[in-house]
């Protein structure tokens, strides 16, 4: 099938799937020679990206101030540029990052996304395209956690003041008391932006980890298991629901509801025979191993002092609003 002078640039990803999907058929059945030039793919639409990235940046600072939103925007630039790059190699049709703004706090974002044609590539492909993401966002994302760790204050808790908390995941209580020490009761750790943007480029990528669906962990696990991922998928989802029921906290509600409509099994690569080799499936392992370190089940709530609350403060919670004037900046001796 011959696609001179077709105009391609106003198609729909879908509809440029139909007709890249006609142009194979045309060649099993001898229609067209197999070295024939295959449809190019329209050519990437940057505005609106662009614009988006923007308004990201805005309610980023809006939210947390400059040095948050630069530091935010490091990690989720490298996560997706992680991504397009990989998509690139491989010549697996992709947009570019679409960052998605939310201006209220504590975040400021619900992160960024890549939209990609679906089996275009390889198994192979397929992981190294989902894992180059989690990996490249990492590596802004710790070093920058440490040094604001190291920059945060420890302090008393205020009796005045409401704020948010944040809940530590195991990498975040191992560098706090690595650079802090256990904190004593009645104190806590206060921000520094360095270490806000951390932490939520870490709950991200933790949460994209999760081993369902679209997600990142999904496509890791489906290039791992293949097919098995399918039970894997189903496993955590009944697993979350039930530690909703059990426990009462409904915070995952959305997500569960999110990734059963997009739903949680994985379609299938261009060839899911491609070896992925021992270095990969390793590498894949230890990435999705990061969920257990990077995730908290409760990661995010409100904190009003005037509300009761037990005389210590709930296991594994940050605070992120500023000690109040004249607190003792240093933990006692």
């Amino acid at each position: 099938m011959a696609n001179q002078g077709l105009n391609i640039d106003n198609l729909t990803p879908e509809q440029f799937d139909e007709l890249l999907a006609q142009h194979e058929r045309e060649i099993r059945l001898g229609n067209v020679p197999e070295g024939s030039r295959r449809p190019a793919a329209p050519p990437k639409r940057w505005f609106r990206p662009l614009m988006l990235f923007a308004a990201t940046c805005l309610s980023t600072w809006y939210v947390g101030g400059p040095e948050y939103s630069i530091a935010l925007m490091a990690i989720l630039l490298c996560h997706e540029m992680g991504h397009f790059l990989q998509s690139i190699r491989y010549h697996v049709p992709a947009s570019f990052p679409y960052f998605i703004p939310m201006p209220l706090p504590p975040i400021g974002t619900m992160g960024a996304v890549i939209i990609q044609r679906r089996g275009a590539g390889d198994r192979k492909a397929l992981f190294d395209i989902a894992i180059s993401g989690p990996l490249a966002g990492l590596l802004i994302a710790l070093p920058m956690t440490y040094l604001g760790i190291q920059w945060s204050t420890v302090a008393p808790i205020p009796t005045n003041g409401a704020g948010f908390q944040f809940g530590e995941p195991l990498i975040f209580q191992w560098l706090i008391n690595y650079v802090h020490g256990p904190i004593p009761q009645g104190y806590d750790l206060f921000m520094h932006p360095f270490a806000h943007a951390g932490w939520v480029g870490i709950f991200i990528t933790a949460l994209n980890l999760v081993p369902v669906s679209q997600l990142d962990g999904g496509h890791i696990m489906y290039a791992l298991l293949r097919k098995k991922a399918h039970i894997v998928a189903i496993g955590f989802l009944l697993l979350v629901v039930g530690y909703m029921a059990w426990t009462g906290r409904y915070q995952w509600l959305l997500m569960v509801a999110l990734v059963t409509f997009m739903g949680p099994k994985h379609p299938p690569t261009a060839n899911d025979n491609v070896p992925l080799g021992w270095g990969r499936k390793i590498l894949g392992w230890l990435t999705l191993a990061f969920l257990i370190i990077g995730i908290t089940p409760d990661p995010i709530r409100y904190y009003d002092p005037g509300e009761q609350r037990p005389v210590r403060k709930p296991a594994a919670i940050e605070l992120i609003t500023p000690p109040q004037q004249g607190a003792n900046p240093t933990q006692p001796g």
